[in-house]
C-alpha cells in the first residue's frame, strides 16, 4: 500500500523507490526531510488550486530539487539548481519517461528560486517552487490546515530547519559564487561571508566594453 501523509501519497513505484535510495544517499537528514516535504507540499497545494499533477513527476521535482548542494551532484561551474535539473533529467530518462517529461522536472528544479515564472508553466513545474516557498519561507501556509501541516511534520520534522537548511545552502555554493548572480542565493553568501563582495548589474553595464 503506498505511503499517504496529510491524504498525499506517494506513488509505490520502482521510480519513485530508487529516486528516494538515491536521494537518501546523497543527501543529509536536513536536505531529504525538506526535499520530502517540499513534495507534500506542493502536491496539497497544486490540489488546492485544482491542477492535476503527476505524482511521480512531482515526486522526482520535489526530492531532487537541492541535489546540486550535496557533494556527489554538484559541480562548481553552474547553478546549484542545474546540477539538481540535469541529474533528475538524466534519471527520469534512464527510468522511460519522455523527453517532455524530463523537460518539465528539469525546468521545475531549474526554476525553484525564480519566483513567479514557474507558475506560469504546466503543474508539474509549478508544484516545486510552491512547496519550496511553503517550506523555506511559509508562503501559502495559510492554504493548508491545521492537520495537514502536522501530519507533514511529525512525517518529517523541521528541528532547527531555518539554520540548518540556510547553512546547506551556504555550503553548497561557497566555492562558486559567481554563479549566485543575478539570484536570492548571494543573500546567503553574503550573510555568511563578509568579503563576499555580489556582483552589481549598473556596474555591469557601466563597465562593459561597448563605447559611448
Amino acid at each position: 500500500m503506498p505511503e499517504t501523509v496529510a491524504g498525499i501519497a506517494v506513488p509505490d513505484t520502482p521510480l519513485v523507490r530508487e529516486a528516494t535510495r538515491l536521494v537518501r544517499d546523497a543527501a543529509d537528514e536536513t536536505v531529504f526531510h525538506h526535499s520530502r516535504r517540499v513534495y507534500f507540499w506542493g502536491s496539497l497545494r497544486t490540489a488546492a488550486r485544482g491542477l492535476e499533477v503527476d505524482p511521480e513527476l512531482a515526486y522526482v521535482g520535489g526530492l531532487f530539487h537541492d541535489l546540486g548542494l550535496t557533494r556527489s551532484y554538484a559541480t562548481t561551474d553552474r547553478r546549484f539548481e542545474l546540477d539538481g535539473a540535469e541529474a533528475a533529467r538524466g534519471f527520469l530518462l534512464d527510468h522511460g519517461r519522455s523527453e517532455r517529461e524530463a523537460r518539465d522536472v528539469w525546468l521545475a528544479i531549474a526554476l525553484h528560486t525564480t519566483p513567479e515564472v514557474p507558475l506560469h508553466l504546466s503543474p508539474e513545474v509549478a508544484v516545486v517552487i510552491l512547496g519550496v516557498e511553503t517550506d523555506v519561507l511559509g508562503a501559502g501556509l495559510a492554504e493548508l490546515t491545521d492537520r495537514q501541516r502536522a501530519e507533514v511534520v511529525a512525517a518529517h520534522p523541521r528541528p532547527d530547519f531555518k539554520n540548518r537548511i540556510l547553512k546547506a545552502f551556504h555550503d553548497g555554493m561557497a566555492d562558486r559564487p559567481d554563479t549566485t548572480f543575478g539570484t536570492m542565493n548571494d543573500d546567503v553568501l553574503a550573510h555568511f561571508d563578509p568579503s563576499f563582495r555580489r556582483k552589481d548589474f549598473v556596474e555591469m553595464i557601466r563597465d562593459s566594453p561597448w563605447p559611448e
